[in-house]
């Protein structure tokens, strides 16, 4: 099941820094299969607020996402984008193809509130 790596970036300052993390990111995501899904332009606001942008990345699955995270790689280069941008970080897992929003609501209303593996619940019958 895909992992994603995502950033609310709210805050960014234009930095040669920035530019030299841009050049440097998919070195260190190479080796953990990361690939940017959306990388930065403004959103299309249809409910709320969003201020900024934001950034997805997918890994083949949670634990690759740590390891990227944790890489001493990932981790050399990592103020480069902190020192200048102001953000949330996050990492989640998705679902799986068999994801069915239907199972998961029965299974609330059965009174199953585990945050386990949704794709356990596959498809709706």
């Amino acid at each position: 099941m895909p992992a994603y790596g995502f950033a609310h970036l709210r805050e960014r300052r234009h930095h040669p820094e920035i530019l030299e993390y841009l050049g440097r990111i998919q070195a260190t995501l190479d080796p953990y299969c990361g690939r940017f899904i959306v990388h930065g332009p403004p959103a299309e606001v249809l409910e709320g607020t969003w201020p900024g942008s934001m950034v997805l990345i997918e890994f083949p699955d949670l634990a690759v996402a740590r390891a990227w995270y944790r890489s001493p790689a990932y981790q050399e280069i990592k103020h480069l984008r902190a020192d200048h941008i102001e953000g949330d970080l996050l990492l989640i897992d998705g679902v799986g193809p068999a994801y069915d929003p239907r199972r998961r609501a029965a299974a609330l209303r059965a009174g199953e509130t585990s945050s386990a593996d949704d794709t356990a619940l596959g498809p709706a019958h």
